[in-house]
C-alpha cells in the first residue's frame, strides 16, 4: 500500500521505514524539512505541505498521523478534513484522548471520510520488533488497512498462544486488534499506559528497597549490600515478575547501576491522567493506578509545601523537632 505518514519523529519516522522493508510506499511530511529529506534519501517520497502529500496519494487515500496530543493533531486531522475525499482514511496513531477521538470521528463521517484511532506501543524499538497496535473505528476502513497494521505489528514470533484459543479467528495473536467502535482504539491504549505506570513503579520501589537494604538504621546483621544489576538480570530468567520493562530496567541498571544519570524528575504524558478519570467516571478503584500516578507528580517537587505541613502538624501536637 501506498501510506502518507505525517510526524517523522523517533517513531512517525521508523514506522515509516518498517513499511517500506516489506515493501509499501511512503510519502512523508513533517514541520522539520530536514527529516523529510532523510526519509527521502531512503526511498520514500517527500512532501513539503499537507497538500502536496494528499496529491501524491491515490484514492482511498491512508494518512498516518504521529503528531503530538492535543492542539497539533486537532489541527492536522481538521486541515486533512478539508483536503481529503470520500472514502478517505485518517489514522491517528499518537495518544489522543479517546473522547477527541469520538467528536472527530463523528465531523469526519459528515464529510465522507473514515477516521481510525490507533493506540501504537513500542516506542523506539519498534522498528525492531513491532508495534502492538489497538485500533478503533469502522470495520471497513480497518479492513482496507489491514496490510498495514499487519506489516507494523509484531506477527505471532515464538510467542506460544495462549492455552485454549487453538486457532480463533482474529489477528490478536498477530500483535493487532480491532478493539471496537472510534475511540475504543485509544481508550485501551490509555489504560495500557496506566497499567504501564504501576508497573514501573512497582519495579521502582522493590529496587529501592534493595537498594537501601544496607542501610544504618537496621542491625548490622540484617544488612545487605546487593547488587541490583545482577538481581535484575537473575529475574529476567524463569522469574514471575519477568517482562520487557524489567529487560529495559537491567539495561538501565548494567549501563549504570546508581543511575546517577538521571535526575528523578518523571514526567506523565497524559495517559495516566485520563485513566484514573476514567476510573472515576466508572466508580472503578484503581488505587494502585491512582498511587503511580500521584508519585510522578512527587518527583517534581523538591521543596514540597505539604511536607512543611506535616512537620509543623507534628511539632505543634508532639513538639517533635525535625532533623537537621
Amino acid at each position: 500500500m501506498k501510506v502518507g505518514m505525517i510526524g517523522l519523529g523517533k517513531m512517525g519516522a521508523n514506522m515509516a521505514r518498517r513499511l517500506m522493508s516489506s515493501g509499501h510506499q511512503c510519502v512523508g511530511f513533517d514541520v522539520n524539512a530536514a527529516n523529510v529529506e532523510d526519509l527521502k534519501n531512503e526511498g520514500a517520497e517527500g512532501a513539503s505541505t499537507l497538500e502536496e502529500l494528499v496529491a501524491l496519494l491515490e484514492a482511498p487515500r491512508v494518512v498516518w498521523c504521529m503528531v503530538p496530543a492535543g492542539e497539533l493533531t486537532e489541527k492536522t486531522v481538521m486541515t486533512l478534513a478539508e483536503l481529503l475525499e470520500k472514502d478517505d482514511i485518517i489514522v491517528d496513531g499518537g495518544n489522543s484522548f479517546y473522547k477527541d477521538d469520538v467528536r472527530r470521528a463523528k465531523v469526519l463521517a459528515g464529510k465522507g471520510i473514515h477516521y481510525l484511532d490507533v493506540g501504537t506501543s513500542g516506542g523506539v524499538w519498534g522498528i525492531e520488533r513491532g508495534y502492538c497496535l489497538m485500533i478503533g473505528g469502522p470495520k471497513q476502513a480497518v479492513e482496507l488497512v489491514d496490510p498495514v497494521f499487519k506489516t507494523l505489528a509484531p506477527g505471532k514470533g515464538d510467542i506460544e498462544p495462549t492455552p485454549g484459543r487453538g486457532n480463533l479467528p482474529g489477528t490478536a495473536d498477530q500483535g493487532y486488534l480491532h478493539c471496537g467502535p472510534s475511540g475504543s482504539g485509544h481508550f485501551v491504549k490509555m489504560i495500557h499506559n496506566g497499567i504501564e505506570y504501576g508497573m514501573m513503579l512497582a519495579y521502582a520501589e522493590g529496587f529501592d528497597i534493595m537498594r537501601n537494604a544496607d542501610s544504618d538504621n537496621l542491625p548490622e546483621e540484617l544488612r545487605y549490600d546487593l547488587d541490583l544489576k545482577e538481581i535484575a538480570e537473575v529475574w529476567r530468567r524463569g522469574s514471575v515478575v519477568g517482562s520487557w520493562l524489567l529487560d529495559l530496567t537491567a539495561i538501565a541498571l548494567f549501563e549504570n547501576p546508581d543511575l546517577s544519570n538521571y535526575s528523578g524528575y518523571v514526567e506523565d504524558s497524559g495517559e495516566g491522567r485520563w485513566t484514573v478519570q476514567a476510573a472515576i467516571e466508572e466508580a472503578v478503584p484503581a488505587n494502585v493506578l491512582t498511587a503511580a500516578l500521584y508519585s510522578r507528580f512527587r518527583s517534581r517537587r523538591d521543596d514540597c509545601f505539604s511536607d512543611k505541613m506535616l512537620s509543623a502538624m507534628r511539632k505543634q501536637f508532639g513538639g517533635h523537632v525535625e532533623k537537621k
